[in-house]
């Protein structure tokens, strides 16, 4: 592949389908993310597919500019891209990103999703960093779990949990966002890309094959996850800790503010061997939701350790 190239935006005012662009967003490695209108004025999000590693625009013309080696990696990724809409439009969840519509054009392809009003989890940790109670973990975390279990249950695994990934709404209803990592894995003899992975959220069987991937790979990014959520800063990257690069345990980062019960989760979670990780999301959501978490809990480890199930 060729290096990463900067891709133009749509600009403000484009006419997208019945939709009108109005600014860019956020922009990544593989896509751009808009704010826009439908006719009704109705604000919402559309994900245009853009991978800067395969494909360029840089003048006026929307359509990006493929180079012929890079075509058939750019026209299987836009497949999946327009698959994963496909699957995720038939979610509806309260956790989990509403996607509206899909469609191609511009020799690429959309997702357009509810526009959420709120501020990323990442975004809540710079702002209250060493201040962030045990209690809104355990209850934001048990909520969004209820989400990626509707995720699993449709045979999707996320495969990029991290703060920047979660939004929390403006009454702190967490929602999964960006499912540009995602891919119909489980059960799936489908073709698969190589996921794209966020170093310190990524699991290590993510650096090796797509097919050591299952719904343990995305309780790593949840255990990692509430870790910088504890300890301010991700975790070391798993590649890097499989070299032998220490990690800090949970256990000793967060001990004089949170629970014991609550940092041997979080350890346990990033287990670099994937079946020393809890096997199912609701025997996690489970324990998050315990009551009685401040006095000693016997035999946390023994519950998550190999339970099956989503």
């Amino acid at each position: 592949m060729s290096p990463a190239q900067a891709n133009q935006p749509l600009p403000s005012g484009f006419l997208l389908e019945q939709y009108r662009i109005e600014r860019q967003i956020s922009l990544g490695g593989f896509s751009i993310v808009y704010l826009a209108y439908d006719t009704q004025e109705t604000p919402v999000a559309i994900k245009e597919y853009l991978p800067s590693s395969l494909a360029l625009r840089a003048g006026e013309n929307p359509e990006p500019v493929v180079a012929e080696i890079h075509r058939t990696a750019f026209n299987h990724g836009m497949k999946c891209f327009f698959e994963e809409g496909r699957t995720l439009a038939r979610l509806s969840h309260p956790n989990v990103v509403g996607v509206l519509n899909f469609f191609r054009a511009n020799g690429t392809a959309y997702l357009v999703m509810r526009y959420e009003r709120g501020r990323t989890l990442q975004e809540h940790i710079q702002k209250h960093s060493g201040q962030i109670g045990e209690e809104f973990l355990r209850t934001m975390f048990a909520r969004l779990l209820n989400g990626l279990r509707e995720v699993h249950g449709h045979k999707l695994l996320h495969l990029d949990l991290k703060p920047g990934n979660i939004y929390l709404r403006t009454d702190a209803m967490p929602v999964l966002l960006d499912f540009g990592a995602a891919r119909q894995v489980i059960g799936s003899e489908a073709p698969r890309l190589k996921t794209m992975h966020t170093p310190g959220f990524a699991a290590p069987e993510q650096y090796e094959s797509i097919d050591r991937c299952g719904p343990w790979t995305d309780i790593y990014g949840v255990g990692a996850t509430i870790y910088a959520c504890v300890a301010g800063k991700a975790p070391p990257a798993a590649n890097r800790r499989r070299e032998g690069e220490p990690l800090p345990a949970a256990v000793e980062v967060g001990a004089k503010k949170y629970s014991r019960h609550l940092l041997e989760i979080i350890d346990l979670c990033l287990q670099l061997d994937p079946l020393a990780r809890p096997q199912s999301v609701f025997a996690l959501q489970r324990e998050l939701s315990r009551e009685d978490y401040r006095r000693p809990v016997r035999g946390v480890l023994s519950r998550l350790k190999g339970m099956l199930g989503s």
